[in-house]
C-alpha cells in the first residue's frame, strides 16, 4: 500500500468515527496521528492547529489537509480530504434524496424537531464561542456591534461589513494578541506554489461573481456562492451557517425549513460540519442538484481554505511577532462571535419556535448539550422524538 493509499484508509477509518464536532476531531487526529502512528511531533502537530485556527475555513479538515500533506505529499492531502469528507458527505445527500419521503404531519414534525435541535445546537456553540473569542471588554464591544450590524443590515453585505469593522477594530485595539510559534517541521509547500494558491484564492473570490453574472451559468452562480460562503468563514464551522443561509435561502433556492432540517441532521453524522453543503447542493434550485450538485457544492466550499492554507504555509514564519496581524484576527474573530448569535435569533429561532411547546424542547435539547454533555447524536435524536411528539399533540 502507498502512502497515499494509507493515508485514505486511516482518514475514512476517522470519518466513520469522528462525532463531536471541529474540537473532538481535533482530539482524534492528536491520538491517531502523534500518538498512535507518530506521523508527526507534538510541536508540529500545536503548529498546524494553531494555523488552521487563525485561517479562515474548517480548522478540523485543514489540519487533516495538512497531515496528509506531511505524509504524502500533495495527493496524500487530497486522500485525507475525501477520506474524512466523503462518509459525512454521503449521509448528508442519503438525507437530502431521501427527505421527500418525510411527508403528512409525522414528516413535518420530525423536520420541526430537527429545527429545534439546531436551535440548541447553535445557542451553545454561540456561548462557547464568546467565551473563547470574545473574553474582554474589547472584543465583547466588537461581538455586540457586529451583531448589531447584522440584524441591522440583514444581508451579505452586511455581514462582509461586520467581519470588516472588527477586523478594523481589533486591528486598532487588540494589538496585545500573539501569533503561534512557528512550524517544528519543514512543510512541503514552495513559495512560488503558495503564491500561486493564494492568487487562484484572489481570483476564484472576485472572478466567479463576474463569470457567473456574465454567462448567465447556474453551476457558476452556484459555486460562486458555496465558494464565497467557506472563504469568510472565520472561527469554527457553526459560522457557515449564517453564510450558507445567505447564500441559498435569500435568493429563493430552499426553504428556511428545509436549510434547518438539513442543519440539525448534519449533526448527527460523524466527520465535518461541511458537510452540509452536500445537502444543500442535492437540494437547492439551481445548478445541477443531486449527487452532481452536492459534489460541486462540497468542492466549492472547501476549496477556499485549501487555498488559503497552502498559501500560508510557508509563509507562516515570516509573521511571527506580527501582533497587528493578530490583532486584526482576534478582532474578526469576535465579529463572528456576534455573526453566529445574529443567525441564532434569524432565521433559527424565529423560524423554529413559535410555541411553548417548541421553547420547552429547545431548552431540553440545550441542557442535554451544555449541562449532561450530552453527544450530538443524543440531542438530535431528542429533538426528532420531541418534534413528533409535538405533532402529535398538536402542540
Amino acid at each position: 500500500m502507498g502512502p497515499a493509499a494509507e493515508v485514505l484508509r486511516v482518514f475514512a477509518g476517522l470519518g466513520v468515527r469522528s462525532f463531536g464536532g471541529p474540537i473532538a476531531h481535533l482530539g482524534y487526529f492528536r491520538e491517531e496521528f502523534v500518538v498512535r502512528r507518530r506521523w508527526l511531533d507534538e510541536a508540529t502537530y500545536a503548529h498546524l492547529v494553531a494555523l488552521c485556527q487563525f485561517l479562515p475555513g474548517p480548522a478540523s479538515s485543514q489540519v487533516g489537509f495538512s497531515i496528509g500533506l506531511l505524509r504524502a505529499g500533495y495527493l496524500g492531502a487530497l486522500a485525507a480530504w475525501v477520506g474524512f469528507t466523503l462518509p459525512s458527505a454521503a449521509l448528508m445527500v442519503a438525507f437530502a434524496l431521501g427527505a421527500h419521503v418525510l411527508a403528512g404531519v409525522a414528516g413535518a414534525g420530525l423536520a420541526h424537531g430537527l429545527q429545534l435541535a439546531a436551535v440548541a445546537i447553535v445557542a451553545a456553540a454561540v456561548i462557547s464561542m464568546a467565551r473563547a473569542l470574545s473574553p474582554d471588554r474589547t472584543r465583547a464591544s466588537i461581538a455586540f456591534a457586529a451583531l448589531a450590524i447584522v440584524l441591522a443590515g440583514g444581508s451579505a453585505l452586511a455581514q462582509l461589513a461586520a467581519i470588516a469593522a472588527g477586523g478594523a477594530a481589533g486591528f486598532a485595539f487588540c494589538r496585545g494578541a500573539a501569533l503561534p510559534a512557528a512550524p517544528a517541521r519543514a512543510l512541503p509547500v514552495s513559495r512560488p506554489a503558495a503564491v500561486t494558491a493564494l492568487a487562484l484564492f484572489v481570483a476564484l473570490l472576485v472572478g466567479l461573481p463576474v463569470l457567473g453574472e456574465a454567462t448567465h451559468s447556474q453551476t457558476t452562480v452556484l459555486f460562486a456562492a458555496f465558494y464565497r460562503s467557506g472563504a469568510l468563514v472565520f472561527g469554527g464551522g457553526h459560522v457557515v451557517l449564517p453564510l450558507l443561509r445567505e447564500a441559498v435561502v435569500a435568493p429563493g433556492w430552499l426553504s428556511d425549513a428545509a436549510f434547518l432540517s438539513g442543519y440539525g441532521a448534519a449533526q448527527a453524522v460523524p466527520g465535518p460540519l461541511f458537510s452540509f453543503a452536500a445537502y444543500l447542493g442535492a437540494l437547492v434550485d439551481v445548478g445541477p442538484r443531486g449527487i452532481a450538485g452536492a459534489a460541486l457544492a462540497l468542492l466549492a466550499i472547501y476549496l477556499p481554505g485549501m487555498l488559503l492554507l497552502l498559501g500560508a504555509l510557508p509563509l507562516w514564519q515570516g509573521l511571527r511577532g506580527a501582533r497587528p496581524i493578530a490583532g486584526l484576527v482576534a478582532g474578526v474573530h469576535a465579529a463572528v462571535v456576534g455573526l453566529l448569535a445574529a443567525a441564532l435569533y434569524d432565521p433559527i429561532w424565529t423560524t423554529a419556535v413559535h410555541a411553548r411547546g417548541d421553547l420547552l424542547l429547545a431548552a431540553l435539547c440545550f441542557v442535554l448539550l451544555v449541562a449532561w454533555r450530552a453527544p450530538a447524536l443524543v440531542v438530535v435524536a431528542t429533538g426528532a422524538a420531541g418534534g413528533l411528539a409535538l405533532a402529535a399533540l398538536g402542540a
